[in-house]
């Protein structure tokens, strides 16, 4: 019979489990206050501290805080922090559901491992199948090169995910620390970019590479930082100077977007009178084609108080994307720029206009065009670096598009960049024009030059020719008038009464519904 008690050299009993509150509180405070201290020095906020900001207070409700690896070698055995350096769950913003994941950086640097990336993907598919969006806030060092390909497994999984996620929920992905390497594609996948300036970093070799490879000295800002991504490469939406501000403006984002896209964006009873006149438009739109002016007043002329919310603004300048209210409706609106290379059409606006209309057509935001558009900027550089593979991308997205969508021809609108940009002949619902508009193929200089070129050129006084048949093209084809004869567009409209137009043709649309052939998914342009 066993002994009725423990003798010397007995063993001692076996511990009992872990206290939960414990265990909660290690899984909530993280690895150690000095960890939180150097991520505080480094002028970044916890993984918690983010996620804090984003959602409303007190509605996170965090899923598997208490995972953790369990891979062996190189150490790893004896370190497995809770969370296992993500924290994942959902809360609210503005009383809405929105999913989060957040890399927690003071855990192995915040890098991807099996475990990790496995909390990830199970976010990814809550995210989906609730039909919510998924915000994403990165500040990892890549790949847990200790796990090996399982981390990169983990990558795919990933991957797999924000594309077959893309264009069902909004995917926002905020850059609040390193991306390198096949981490920086999720982001890329996603509909939006945020970075931070001074401590986020997307690259896909780092400077020590670069150097090593081309002998090019750059620092990890120079290389992929904010401002290299938002005004040169054209990856990163947005730049801000903090994390508050940043994540200030994903919530006002989120505001802006449905749910999923089997749902209208947000709606909100609008103060701003829906037949209030725009009489401003007369004296900022100049009637002489040839002057520039900021067509950025103009939008906040006809929008909800002057209100809006500009996607990348800081890369291809000659193109506004712009998501603003017209009558308390969320609307996105595609514009020529003329302060910016005259409003042409390049390779970079036609890229960035052709992402946004279709960002806007999945999630079942109207379109409105305001064209004033010279054409596609000609150059030998535009023509090698496929301006016409570009281009065809806009004309692609537009052509693709079955969300109502109206086009207003503010000025000039020429050759084949009218027709890129919405006009009735490839789906527009609705055109028109304000009595300043010339549209053509070509301006009346370069037309008469082509067509009257032998006449001017056996004249006794060319110039004087030239000036008369200019006129003549002009007031032939380019009367105000001659498109409205044709039916290509609906309307001659006062500028001022633009807004009203604007939002009783989109009410009228707000019932559209168009079918596209039934096909697996067409072949864009790359």
């Amino acid at each position: 019979m066993p002994p009725s008690s423990a003798g010397p050299g007995a063993p001692s009993p076996e511990p009992g489990p872990p206290d939960l509150a414990a265990v909660r509180r290690a899984a909530q405070d993280g690895p150690s206050p000095a960890a939180t201290e150097a991520q505080h020095a480094k002028g970044k906020l916890t993984a918690r501290e983010r996620i804090g900001l984003l959602l409303d207070e007190g509605s996170f409700h965090e899923v598997e805080a208490l995972r953790r690896h369990r891979a062996t070698g190189f150490g790893l055995e004896a370190k497995r922090p809770w969370t296992d350096g993500v924290v994942t769950g959902w809360g609210t913003v503005e009383g809405r559901t929105v999913f989060v994941y957040a890399h927690d950086f003071r855990i192995f640097g915040g890098a991807l491992g099996e475990a990790h990336a496995e909390k990830i993907h199970k976010i990814m598919d809550l995210a989906l199948a609730a039909g919510a969006p998924l915000v994403s806030l990165n500040d990892g060092a890549g790949a847990r090169i200790q796990e090996g390909v399982t981390a990169l497994a983990g990558y795919g999984g990933i991957f797999r995910r924000n594309t077959r996620a893309s264009g069902v929920i909004p995917q926002i992905s905020v850059m609040l620390g390193p991306c390198a390497g096949g981490a920086a594609y999720s982001p890329a996948l996603t509909d939006f970019v945020f970075m931070v300036r001074g401590i986020a970093q997307m690259f896909i070799t780092g400077p020590e590479v670069v150097q090593a490879v081309t002998g090019e000295r750059i620092s990890q800002n120079g290389l992929g930082g904010a401002d290299v991504h938002s005004g040169v490469s054209g990856v990163s939406h947005f730049a801000y100077d903090d994390e508050h501000s940043c994540l200030e403006d994903v919530r006002h984002l989120l505001s802006l977007l449905p749910a999923n896209n089997r749902e209208l964006p947000p709606a909100q009873p609008a103060d701003d009178p829906a037949d209030r006149r725009c009489e401003a438009l007369a004296a900022l739109v100049p009637a002489d084609a040839g002057r520039a002016y900021d067509m950025r007043a103009v939008i906040e002329e006809i929008v909800d108080d002057g209100d809006l919310f500009e996607v990348q603004p800081g890369w291809a300048g000659n193109v506004l994307c712009v998501l603003a209210r017209l009558d308390g409706h969320v609307t996105g609106i595609v514009a020529n720029q003329p302060q910016a290379l005259a409003g042409v059409l390049d390779i970079h606006a036609s890229e960035k206009a052709a992402r946004f209309v279709q960002m806007c057509d999945a999630f079942n935001i109207p379109l409105v065009t305001l064209v004033d558009v010279p054409g596609f900027l000609p150059g030998v550089g535009q023509e090698h670096d496929g301006i016409i593979r570009h281009g065809a991308k806009l004309l692609y997205a537009y052509c693709n598009a079955t969300v109502p969508r109206v086009q207003v021809i503010l000025r000039k609108a020429y050759g084949g960049a009218y027709i890129v940009m919405d006009s009735r002949s490839i789906g527009a619902d609705l055109s028109f024009a304000w009595p300043t508009n010339e549209i053509a193929v070509m301006g009346a200089e370069g037309a008469a030059n082509v067509i009257f070129r032998r006449e001017i050129n056996a004249a006794d006084d060319p110039e004087a020719v030239r000036a008369q048949k200019i006129k003549e093209y002009r007031s032939e084809l380019m009367h105000p008038y001659y498109a409205a004869e044709r039916g290509l567009v609906d309307d001659v409209i006062d500028p001022a009464d633009t807004r009203r137009v604007l939002v009783d043709a989109l009410a009228m649309l707000r019932t559209k519904h168009a079918d596209l052939p039934t096909r697996k998914h067409g072949n864009q342009p790359a």
